[in-house]
């Protein structure tokens, strides 16, 4: 049998842990599916969700320098069974993988690290609520300045 990432296979339940379950894939084989990778919902015992002995699918996502091998039963259902909330977070994660990698910036003397241009959103609803949330700052700003120039108010300086 050959056990390469993205392969779709049939095992056996062999052992529950806090962090997951160990399944059986082909003799001498088996791999591990984290507590994270058992469901589209949160996972707080592994044992409300799985058996010792019960046959599931798994997707191998992973085979490290040693060997082991990481598992999802997640990912082995095909994608329009999974909620659109579980698609939209996994579309989002595969873009970020997919975006370049920014390298480290080294300040030169003179310069701003800060200069890169400022995405903007032609959102209005997006837009309104930021003009919002700027107004607002701005006025609890001044009322904390005015505040300790003030300097407190009701205490007293005594000897």
């Amino acid at each position: 049998m050959d056990l390469a990432v993205g392969n779709v296979l049939t095992g056996k339940v062999t052992g529950i842990t806090k962090f997951g379950a160990f399944v059986s894939l082909a003799p001498g084989k088996s791999g591990l599916v984290h507590i994270s990778e058992i469901a589209n919902t949160y996972v707080n015992d592994v044992s409300e969700f799985l058996s010792v002995g019960q046959d599931v699918t798994v997707k191998i996502i992973g085979i490290d320098q040693n060997g082991r091998i990481n598992l999802s039963i997640k990912a082995a259902v095909p994608s329009q069974e999974r909620p659109a909330a579980q698609r939209s977070a996994n579309t989002r994660e595969r873009t970020s993988q997919q975006a370049p990698k920014k390298s480290a910036v080294t300040a030169q003397p003179g310069t701003d690290l800060f200069s890169e241009p400022v995405q903007t959103s032609n959102d209005p609803a997006f837009e309104d609520k930021l003009k919002k949330f700027m107004q607002l700052s701005d006025s609890k700003i001044a009322d904390a300045r005015q505040y300790s120039e003030r300097g407190g108010g009701r205490r007293r300086r005594g000897k």
